[in-house]
């Protein structure tokens, strides 16, 4: 993952997995002259909400073991990486990762969305539980937000069986 070697990167360059925020963004920004440093600051906070690092005060460290990443020494992150995933692309990508093709998995989830009649990412979670694929943690994220939406939908009056239909998809009972 492209995110995830941009990362590495300058932890790999300086030999430690925990650094200064002003050391991270100068490796990124100036250093190997990938991004603007205000881009830089972006990556961080898309790594931070992606887990891919954590914040202690003014210090980051890396939430994985940075040597075990390859990056190539022609590496050069796409912009891309900035951009926040939707919880829906960051399933899809962990179904990818663990060898599901994109264009079937996304048939499939299709498929399940239609059958269960609830959210995308709903259907998403429990393609990727049918496969055997680890999405807690986004599993959590759906669910929080299908609670939300229940209980705006509880104030418009929504069918009590709908929200219970939601929560089962999401904890893997159905």
């Amino acid at each position: 993952m492209s995110l995830e070697r941009a990362v590495a990167a300058p932890f790999r360059q300086r030999g430690k997995t925990r650094m200064g925020e002003g050391e991270f963004v100068v490796a990124l920004s100036l250093d190997n002259d990938w991004f603007s440093p205000d881009q830089a600051k972006r990556l961080v906070d898309v790594a931070v909400g992606r887990d891919l690092l954590s914040r202690d005060g003014t210090a980051l460290e890396a939430a994985f073991d940075p040597s075990e990443v390859e990056v190539p020494a022609e590496f050069v992150p796409d912009e891309s990486v900035l951009r926040e995933q939707s919880t829906f692309e960051r399933l899809l990508d962990a179904l990818v990762a663990a060898g599901v093709e994109k264009q079937t998995a996304v048939a499939a989830i299709n498929a399940r969305q239609h059958d269960l009649g609830v959210t995308l990412e709903a259907a998403a979670v429990v393609y990727a539980r049918s496969r055997g694929v680890d999405v807690g943690g986004l599993a959590a994220d759906v669910r929080e937000g299908l609670r939300a939406d229940d209980r705006t939908d509880a104030d418009d009056g929504t069918d009590a069986d709908d929200r219970t239909r939601t929560d089962d998809v999401t904890s893997g009972d159905t």
